[in-house]
């Protein structure tokens, strides 16, 4: 549920950055970027709990290092994103890269918050 609520806050403060004026104040950028960072916060820490302690007590090694594949993963393809971005739409790419941003973080929230409320299959394997 932290998760959901985190990345909700999150697409919120992406959305609140896209929208910004041309000139902005400091404490305009300051709160939405301290919304992000909440958000943010607020998904990481239970999500990589979640992923850890669903593996075996003997392979969290192996767990962590996929998660840690999977954060590097992301963190190349959404650069790569936004550099397509830049490069299609260069007068409009910061805005338009995180209005995508704040899509991709709205549909995390909604698939993090429909999987608590989908029934847990326990499978043992």
């Amino acid at each position: 549920m932290l998760g959901g609520i985190g990345l909700a806050l999150f697409a919120g403060g992406l959305l609140s950055l896209a929208t910004i004026g041309a000139h902005p104040g400091t404490v305009d950028i300051v709160w939405r970027m301290a919304l992000c960072g909440a958000g943010f916060g607020l998904f990481m820490a239970p999500n990589n709990r979640a992923i850890l302690s669903s593996a075996p007590r003997q392979r969290s090694g192996s767990a962590g290092g996929m998660l840690s594949t999977a954060r590097l993963t992301g963190q190349m393809l959404g650069t790569a994103l936004v550099a397509l971005v830049f490069g299609v739409a260069p007068g409009h790419g910061p805005t338009i890269a995180l209005y995508v941003a704040a899509a991709f973080a709205a549909a995390a929230a909604v698939v993090s918050t429909l999987r608590i409320a989908a029934p847990h299959l326990n499978a043992s394997v």
